[in-house]
């Protein structure tokens, strides 16, 4: 579950996308989806936080194994995850209980107020643009097109000229004449 907070992967990403040990590169601070649900390679940037956890998950383990397993060893199916979010729901008093792909929102959520740009939410959740993301994420992020414009709009260096005067009077004009 831990996963798709880190990165925004769904559920698909556990069991049928980041299948092996080596889909994840400690260096690069990567996680290979080797077939994402559009059936194109993709790579998901993973934060430090992230990264330290596919290390934890992957240390030691040959790069063949299995990234996520059971207990008595075997490797997670899809529908692994159910059981744990439903008790981690029920530990935590969410109610109603939510579904691993809500986290997959979380993510998304938390890095657009976070000021994350939209285009590179959009690429990490694995969409061709920013349409996806914009329709339910948008609205989180009021400042981004204020923020933007005024970091890189051009400067014009427009000097304050005392000669220029208004062609109407700032006060407020009384009823009854011009």
């Amino acid at each position: 579950m831990f996963q798709a907070l880190i990165f925004g992967g769904g559920r698909g990403s556990v069991g049928r996308d980041a299948k092996e040990v080596s889909d994840f590169n400690a260096d690069a601070g990567t996680l290979a989806i080797r077939q994402s649900k559009s059936g194109k390679p993709r790579h998901v940037v993973l934060t430090q936080e992230g990264a330290a956890f596919f290390g934890q998950c992957t240390a030691g383990r040959a790069g063949s194994e299995s990234m996520f397993r059971r207990d008595d060893g075997s490797a997670w199916a899809r529908s692994d995850q159910h059981r744990p979010m439903k008790e981690a729901c029920a530990n935590g008093k969410i109610r109603p209980a939510i579904s691993f792909h809500i986290l997959r929102h979380t993510w998304a959520s938390l890095a657009v107020m976070a000021g994350v740009p939209l285009m590179v939410v959009a690429k990490n959740l694995g969409h061709r643009d920013t349409r996806m993301v914009e329709r339910h994420y948008g609205h989180l992020a009021p400042g981004f097109i204020a923020d933007a414009i005024r970091a890189g709009a051009p400067r014009y260096n427009v000097q304050d000229d005392k000669r220029v005067v208004p062609l109407r009077s700032p006060h407020k004009r009384t009823s009854g004449g011009p």
